[in-house]
């Protein structure tokens, strides 16, 4: 971890695990006492979760208008490059802003053999898991986040046909005087552009592994509930 630069004057990795688990000791030794307090945190969460889900299905809807757009170009002999790369970057922004929306609706595989065994067993284990998972994702996020901005020094920039506006990747740099006078031109997609949805994915799944350790261990229950089909 020696590349885990300190913020404020902490070691990152401070900040990403041992301050996350302390909280989840508190959580742990205080129990449904703090419950009250929590919850309204919790409310906010879920809305954060609902959201992440809702930009997921609109980014599965965009796939949808870019296959259908190119299926209407070829018959009217129109060209229409980048759909194929756009489509593509739509169906790994939907991936991964499902990810938190799907996990506490019970979409992602759990193997619960082991659980359904003894409540001790299950508790325990149930606890175990979700800590692991937690820790994994923030490994996940922080390295995505990494990657995002080694793609953004380094001005990767795609190999395909797809070109966006000049003053949308202003945009993206938060440079809003730059994307005001910027023109119609049209660059190469810079990739760390839809990399950003990689890391606020994993960013969102990292934080609901840990909100769901915090809810387990308040509680006693998994928020995490399979939605029963009829």
């Amino acid at each position: 971890m020696r590349d885990w630069s300190p913020v404020m004057g902490l070691p990152l990795w401070v900040w990403l695990f041992v301050l996350p688990s302390l909280i989840a000791v508190l959580c742990f030794i205080a129990g449904p006492r703090i419950e009250r307090l929590l919850r309204p945190i919790w409310r906010i969460l879920d809305g954060v979760y609902f959201a992440s889900g809702v930009i997921a299905a609109c980014f599965m809807v965009t796939i949808l208008l870019l296959i259908v757009a190119q299926m209407v170009a070829r018959w009217t002999g129109v060209a229409l490059p980048g759909t194929t790369e756009f489509a593509g970057y739509a169906m790994a922004a939907t991936s991964f802003f499902a990810l938190c929306h799907a996990m506490m609706r019970g979409a992602h595989i759990r193997v619960s053999i082991i659980l359904n065994s003894t409540a001790f067993l299950k508790k325990w284990l149930d606890i175990f898991a979700v800590f692991a998972a937690a820790v994994i994702a923030t490994y996940f996020a922080r390295y995505a986040i990494k990657a995002n901005a080694f793609s953004e020094m380094l001005n990767d920039r795609t190999q395909g046909q797809d070109q966006i506006p000049e003053w949308l990747v202003k945009l993206f740099q938060l440079d809003i005087s730059g994307a005001l006078e910027g023109g119609a031109t049209l660059v190469y997609t810079p990739i760390w552009i839809p990399q950003l949805a990689m890391s606020i994915g994993t960013i969102l799944l990292a934080i609901a592994l840990w909100d769901t350790l915090t809810r387990l261990l308040v509680t006693g229950k998994n928020p995490i509930q399979s939605e029963t089909v009829e």
